[in-house]
């Protein structure tokens, strides 16, 4: 026998908007994504923390805050710099909500 389920309820997104958390989790989640990227661009290129600390003009400490997906502390020159050390460019857009 076949169910026919619909969908019922509302969207995480909903939930989220509701209890106002949803713009917090979405830079965490978008800060936990850049992290990753750049630990990925950096560990194709055999790039360790310290060398792209001396390609950004910055310190190991700045380093390990931009790669800590937790930290959401980070500037859009911090990001830019990071994006040229691995040979890539930072693109940052609004789009409509």
């Amino acid at each position: 026998m076949e169910e026919n389920r619909t969908y019922v309820g509302s969207s995480l997104d909903d939930l989220l908007a509701e209890d106002g958390t949803l713009e917090r989790v979405k830079a965490r989640a978008l800060k936990r994504v850049i992290a990753w990227q750049l630990s990925q661009a950096m560990e194709s290129r055999n790039l360790t923390k310290t060398e792209m600390s001396e390609r950004m003009g910055t310190s190991r400490t700045a380093v390990d805050r931009l790669l800590d997906p937790t930290n959401g502390s980070v500037t859009l020159l911090t990001l830019e710099r990071a994006a040229s050390a691995v040979g890539k460019r930072l693109r940052v857009e609004l789009v409509d909500g």
